[in-house]
């Protein structure tokens, strides 16, 4: 072996104990200890980001315009005696409102980023919708903007639900990006549903009962002859005196996992269609909820049209209904049918999300 294909002299390979590196290892051994060379001279220093890394904008612009808000405070300076542009007053920065950048979010949808432009709420906003947003942004101040986009973008756009489809038309509130059709499939609240029907023979028992005991307003039913309720959770209220005399169904109540009980935008009892009414187009008011009806007594004339899509109720078993589209009930059959009746129990939509539910039950809560 020539004594060139050892880095080291012969004499000091054996003194240290290892044997000559041959022709191959030499110059992997120099590639390797020019790799790490480069790698070292390419680490940025501290505080500086890496010229080929990607940040988020967002954050980026937040942090600038806060630092541009701290310098600018007081209104418009005057650049420094001796610099370049001395006497240039500088234009105030500008302001802040929650409202999203384009290139934020591929499909152009508006979630929570800080930059600057229009402002937080539109003007033309009435008393109720301010009074929503105010209550968005305490919960907000508790627990953050964390999945508020779509709410957020709800109440902003409020003062346009008019410009809605006359198919599909909430009253109070439209959550935006929700799919939405007339009826749901079983497979949407399956675990409720299922429940829902196990337990109806102890349900219309315990309409029956009431029911037997006469339909009257100081017996606990409620609403225009024609169309009674029997409410035992109305507008996130409990009932407390009708879930007394119905234990069961109260219980079924509280083991349903989607059932909307701590906001006006829900309710739940048993609801009774006179023969001969027909309750003519009008809609629900949200779309942020299902309405599953259970059938308990529901004669063969008897139809529910949502969005233009008929449905017949059917005893025991429960129809999943979006009533913030156009919909009408009808009851053609005789006086001798009696009327239709139902178990009418609000649910959360299934697109609406946990952080949601929470942030609309402190929006739409009762007491407020």
């Amino acid at each position: 072996m020539h004594w060139w294909a050892s880095p080291f002299p012969l004499p000091l390979c054996a003194e240290l104990g290892f044997p000559p590196l041959n022709g191959l290892l030499w110059p992997l051994l120099l590639l390797f200890l020019w790799y790490c060379y480069r790698m070292g001279s390419d680490l940025p220093p501290p505080g500086r980001a890496h010229p080929g890394g990607k940040h988020k904008s967002g954050a980026r612009r937040f942090m600038m315009l806060s630092r541009g808000a701290a310098s600018g405070a007081g209104g418009p300076r005057e650049a420094a005696p001796g610099s370049e542009g001395s006497g240039v007053q500088q234009a105030p920065p500008p302001c802040i409102s929650t409202q999203t950048s384009e290139d934020e979010d591929p499909d152009g949808r508006e979630y929570l980023t800080p930059v600057p432009g229009r402002p937080l709420f539109p003007a033309q906003a009435s008393a109720a919708g301010r009074k929503l947003y105010a209550a968005l942004q305490e919960y907000a101040k508790r627990y953050g903007w964390v999945g508020m986009g779509r709410i957020h973008k709800a109440l902003r756009e409020q003062v346009r639900l008019s410009d809605h489809s006359t198919i599909q038309r909430p009253h109070l509130f439209f959550l935006p990006d929700v799919p939405s059709v007339p009826f749901f499939p079983r497979d949407a609240h399956r675990h409720d549903i299922e429940l829902l029907e196990a337990q109806y023979p102890l349900i219309l028992a315990e309409f029956q009962a009431v029911y037997q005991w006469g339909v009257d307003s100081k017996l606990g039913w409620s609403g225009p002859k024609g169309q009674t309720g029997f409410p035992l959770y109305s507008a996130g209220v409990c009932v407390a005196g009708n879930c007394r005399s119905c234990p069961y169904t109260y219980r079924t109540l509280l083991s349903l996992r989607t059932f909307i009980s701590s906001n006006s935008l829900g309710g739940a009892g048993f609801v009774l269609l006179g023969p001969g009414v027909t309750l003519g187009g009008s809609y629900g008011p949200t779309n942020a909820r299902l309405r599953c009806h259970l059938g308990l007594q529901t004669p063969p004339l008897c139809e529910l049209v949502v969005g233009g899509e008929p449905q017949r109720w059917s005893e025991g078993h429960c129809l999943l209904v979006d009533d913030s589209f156009l919909h009408t009930i009808s009851h053609k059959g005789p006086p001798e049918d009696g009327p239709r009746a139902i178990f009418s129990v609000d649910l959360w939509h299934p697109n609406v999300a946990a952080a949601e539910r929470q942030a609309l039950d402190f929006i739409f809560n009762p007491d407020l």
